[in-house]
């Protein structure tokens, strides 16, 4: 069995992706809260 395992991993790229997973999820979850509110305003009655 071959101890090569390929190419090096490339750390600098995975935490680029994970760092810009995170930080379209904290902007998905604010924006669907907004949206959310925005949906409750519109529909509860007035008065």
């Amino acid at each position: 069995m071959s101890d090569d395992h390929g190419a090096p991993m490339d750390y600098e790229g995975h935490n680029q992706t994970y760092s810009g997973f995170i930080t379209l999820l904290k902007v998905g979850t604010i924006a669907s809260a907004l949206i959310g509110l925005l949906v409750v305003f519109l529909i509860a009655p007035k008065g």
